[in-house]
């Protein structure tokens, strides 16, 4: 066994999404979100589940924090529920909900744990969506005001920030794919939420330097895979891969730290598929003061010239292993897309915002979860976070995902990415094998790795 060991100072926590463990989804003032709406939609989540108890977070939150701090984690990362704050999305602000993030953050605070607050992960407000949602351009002016409201509350304690989270996930699953609320299928609209996404972002930024709570540090939690051409030999899947990288890891990130699109297209510019109104791109640039990077796998990518927009398709490689997600576990992933960030931005701090995998092993006669290969995927995507610190990469902190089990969006409780079991019927909780395991790594701040791993 080699040990491994990290930066002093270095933060290990989990994340979490409001709308995926706080449940409590109309109480206290709460308005709706898109995901209430969605999941009371027959027929758009697994098994006709819905977050409104979820892991009830929201009665439960001291339960939870306490258990962080008994596991040794020194930071937490939690999200804002616009809805909880503003019921309508603008207007109006719910004092209860604000209040309650303010306890929250006073909790972990007095367990020694650093809040990192990410403004969106997702629940936008029904009432905004109502009036055209992502793609409406004055969706991005109410966000600059919620940011603002919650930058005011929470900012004399609260240094360490995220605009977004996954802004790529919910603008094309939630408007192209439409597996995601809002549950739209429309090209031209999803295009334009992300360049509206792209707007809010830069407001976002701006709202939070600007409140007179001075930051420590403002990013996003982006969602990101290295690309890897199908035939490496092949400059047509190589340069299809380039594209690919542009449109998935690039589309919010580009954007906010130089004021630009990439080049992604086989024809033509993104401006000439949507509206790009004079003084955008200065409205968008907003150099962010880290980048953050949520990893699960790889995505494999061949050149297709049917496809008029990229060029390329995503193809499924040769897997060994996967998660009970049907992800592949390939950890060199996460090395790889830290260290291409570091190359490509002038070696900006990286914090791994989201990291972890799906399996569904639960209590044993004992009472015990012994999940084996949760502590084995963690133990080697680790590793290569501190490979690429080790070549050079400047990270400053690791948030597994996720500390309980929770509502994984569209798969209910189909899936669970826990290192604390939650039993959604009781309730209880109970610390998995690999809770245990991440608490040794986190108190020692060491890895003992097997490099043949």
């Amino acid at each position: 066994m080699a040990t491994l060991t990290f930066p002093k100072g270095f933060q290990w926590g989990t994340a979490s999404a409001s709308y995926q463990i706080e449940g409590a989804w109309n109480e206290d003032g709460k308005g709706e979100s898109i995901w209430d709406r969605f999941c009371h939609t027959p027929g758009k989540i697994k098994n006709g589940d819905t977050g409104d108890v979820a892991c009830d977070y929201y009665h439960r939150y001291r339960e939870d924090i306490a258990l962080m701090a008994e596991l040794g984690l020194n930071a937490s990362r939690i999200s804002i529920a616009w809805p909880r704050i503003q019921p309508q999305g603008r207007g109006a602000i719910n004092q209860k909900g604000l209040d309650f993030y303010s306890r929250v953050v006073d909790e972990l605070l007095r367990r020694k744990i650093k809040p990192f607050v990410t403004l969106f992960h997702w629940d936008l407000p029904q009432a905004l969506e109502d009036a055209g949602g992502w793609p409406n351009r004055d969706t991005a002016k109410h966000f600059a005001d919620y940011a603002a409201i919650v930058a005011d509350k929470l900012g004399d304690r609260v240094k360490h920030w995220m605009v977004l989270n996954e802004p790529w996930v919910f603008t094309i699953l939630g408007y192209l794919v439409g597996m995601h609320a809002p549950g739209r299928k429309e090209p031209g609209q999803a295009l334009n939420a992300t360049h509206v996404v792209n707007l809010a972002q830069g407001l976002g930024v701006r709202a939070i330097r600007e409140r007179g709570h001075q930051p420590e540090a403002v990013g996003t939690a982006f969602s990101m895979s290295p690309i890897h051409p199908q035939n490496p030999g092949s400059k047509e899947d190589c340069d299809a891969a380039e594209r690919w990288h542009g449109f998935c890891n690039l589309w919010f990130l580009e954007t906010v730290m130089n004021g630009r699109y990439p080049d992604i297209y086989v024809s033509g510019k993104f401006e000439d598929r949507v509206e790009v109104r004079p003084g955008d791109l200065e409205t968008i640039k907003a150099p962010l003061d880290f980048v953050g990077i949520n990893l699960y796998t790889r995505q494999v990518v061949a050149h297709d010239p049917s496809d008029p927009n990229l060029g390329a398709k995503q193809v499924r490689p040769e897997v060994k292993e996967f998660t009970d997600f049907g992800w592949e576990v390939y950890p060199r992933a996460l090395s790889e897309m830290i260290l291409r960030i570091t190359k490509d931005y002038k070696r900006p701090p990286i914090y791994v915002t989201e990291n972890g995998c799906s399996y569904g092993d639960g209590p044993g006669p004992d009472g015990a979860v012994r999940d084996e290969r949760r502590v084995g995927f963690l133990r080697r995507y680790i590793a290569e976070v501190s490979r690429a610190i080790a070549q050079g990469a400047d990270v400053r902190g690791y948030f597994a995902w996720t500390f309980t089990d929770n509502f994984e969006w569209a798969e209910g409780y189909a899936q669970r990415f826990g290192i604390v079991h939650c039993d959604f019927a009781t309730q209880k909780r109970i610390v998995k094998q690999s809770g245990e395991w991440y608490s040794r790594l986190a108190r020692s701040n060491a890895l003992d790795f097997d490099p043949g791993q």
